[in-house]
């Protein structure tokens, strides 16, 4: 097998490397202008500032729950115990800290307290005022600050087992146990008024990763649109168009509608990339008999 020449190479080379899968929302947005807006067609008019608001609603609503936009952030927890939220934070998908083999340790969220804001009072239990005639507060609340200071249970010196979470030495002796709080790896708790996310002190000093899912509306490089789902963002433009237009015969507006759900349940199984030799495997320990 020869070299590979010039022009193949360029395939292997750059920063753009996968981005072929992608097509921006200004070429969909143009796309739209050119094949949609047109005489004698049922959108016979439409203002670009139009087209292109309903095509970036449409990219947010389809990031949150059809494209594949979850990204992740990986850091060390400081001595804090916080880690501010992302700038294009929407919803976290998970909270996990990293072992030495690289496996992700999932965090379970705290349920039972919060980091309320905490109102400074004089010796006689009267609110105490700043310079300028605003309440004192202190920078992190007393139900937090005992909560992160507290040591949870560990079993470290069982054996743990990656596959099945189960601690082999505890197995089917732990009676009265909750389910949902059954989670040695630590908690975290996201303030979203202020903006953190506050850790359990169990796990101050390890690598822990925030996988998060956000709108694709970020900066311009992320406004781009997977090519299994291109089909999804124009039935859904269109739809979004017909149905905020005046004098417009109802079962029209419901034929757009159809046709919009019916696309983006396509684009939900497109971009499930479901491969049936991984399921078959994952099947094989079941004790299945799996013909295919």
């Amino acid at each position: 097998m020869g070299l590979l020449s010039g022009t193949d190479q360029n395939y292997y080379e750059g920063s753009d490397l996968g981005n072929y899968q992608f097509t921006s929302l200004d070429n969909i947005i143009n796309q739209f202008m050119t094949v949609y807006v047109v005489d004698n067609k049922l959108i016979s008019d439409a203002k670009r500032v139009d087209v292109a608001f309903h095509a970036q609603r449409t990219l947010a609503e389809l990031s949150f729950d059809t494209f594949k936009s979850t990204k992740a952030q990986e850091i060390t927890v400081p001595a804090t115990l916080t880690m501010p939220l992302p700038r294009d934070y929407v919803n976290y998908v998970k909270l996990a800290w990293v072992d030495n083999a690289g496996i992700e340790h999932n965090l379970s969220k705290q349920t039972k307290s919060s980091n309320p804001t905490s109102i400074t009072q004089d010796a006689n239990d009267d609110y105490t005022f700043d310079g300028s005639g605003n309440l004192a507060t202190n920078s992190e609340s007393t139900a937090w600050a005992n909560n992160k200071a507290s040591s949870p249970a560990e079993n470290s010196n069982f054996d743990y087992d990656y596959d099945d979470q189960v601690y082999n030495l505890n197995e089917g002796r732990r009676y009265g146990l909750d389910p949902q709080y059954a989670n040695v790896n630590g908690t975290f708790y996201i303030d979203e008024l202020k903006g953190n996310i506050h850790f359990s002190s169990n796990i101050s000093g390890k690598t822990i990763v925030l996988k998060y899912i956000s709108d694709s509306l970020g900066t311009d490089a992320e406004m781009q649109v997977h090519k299994l789902a291109e089909e999804a963002m124009y039935k859904q433009i269109a739809y979004a168009i017909m149905s905020t237009r005046a004098n417009v015969p109802e079962y029209v507006v419901q034929r757009f509608k159809k046709e919009a759900r019916a696309s983006k349940r396509q684009a939900k199984l497109r971009l499930s990339n479901i491969k049936l030799e991984e399921i078959t495997q994952v099947l094989r320990g079941k004790s299945k008999q799996i013909k295919h």
